[in-house]
């Protein structure tokens, strides 16, 4: 019955258009605010996590630091850390933003040096032996090959940031997860479902796209998926990433 009154509160329009109607938007400001964070935050990611990734799987250094790094920031508890930075930085996006970066780099850095190492060490001994340059045979050959993973990396880190905002909500941030918090302040659990329904498909629908992205920038004869462990050295690639980039967004988003 719950659930019926959980879909009957999203359909309301006035949860979408404001309880003026035509006002301010509800949900559909809810829903700007968490994808605009969650945007700049993965922005960032990517232009620190990418390179770097690139950087380990081309030459093979830095693994054992980058997976002790990605386990440290696994470790941090979101709640502390990001009330640390609100009282030394201010109540504002900033100690958010770090935040969500902080726990979206180990996916996003995961994905690029496992889908580097998994490219076949004969094509860049042939791509060099035709005359290419290092930054060629990254370009024109890791990467375009590595892409699936690189992709799975990405799509991981991107539903890792939008699952923590949830938790940026209890700091007044906004953003879909302000329908939890405001919901159980207020025992109003039809409303505490709601917003559980509305970050979940939120986070399915993105999915779903970037599983399609992932599919469709594959090679053939590639792995789309880091976890495809169809032969052991697919496996054991899998499980470094695995130990890597750890429980799935979905999960820990839950767990927040």
């Amino acid at each position: 019955m719950i659930f019926v009154q959980a879909f009957a509160w999203i359909l309301d329009g006035s949860h979408w258009l404001g309880a003026a109607g035509g006002g301010h938007p509800a949900i559909l400001q809810r829903i700007g605010e968490t994808l605009g964070i969650s945007l700049v935050s993965v922005v960032i990611v990517v232009v620190i996590a990418l390179p770097l990734g690139v950087l380990i799987g081309h030459t093979g250094r830095g693994r054992t630091a980058a997976i002790l790094a990605s386990n440290v920031a696994r470790a941090l508890p979101t709640l502390g850390l990001l009330s640390i930075l609100l009282l030394a930085i201010g109540i504002n996006s900033t100690p958010i933003v770090i935040v969500l970066v902080v726990l979206g780099i180990p996916p996003m850095l995961a994905g690029a040096y496992a889908g580097l190492e998994a490219v076949d060490r004969t094509t860049i001994d042939a791509a060099r032996a035709l005359g290419m340059t290092e930054w060629q045979i990254i370009l024109r050959v890791e990467i375009p090959l590595a892409a699936g993973l690189i992709v799975g990396g990405f799509r991981s880190t991107v539903l890792q940031v939008i699952a923590t905002t949830t938790v940026a909500s209890a700091f007044a941030f906004g953003g879909l997860g302000i329908y939890l918090i405001n919901g159980l302040a207020q025992n109003d659990f039809v409303q505490l479902l709601a917003g559980a329904i509305l970050v979940t498909v939120l986070c399915l629908i993105i999915d779903g796209l970037l599983a399609l992205v992932q599919r469709l920038v594959a090679p053939r004869g590639v792995p789309r998926d880091p976890t495809d462990s169809a032969s052991p050295k697919k496996g054991r690639r899998a499980s470094r990433l695995a130990a890597a980039t750890g429980p799935t967004p979905l999960q820990e988003g839950m767990q927040s």
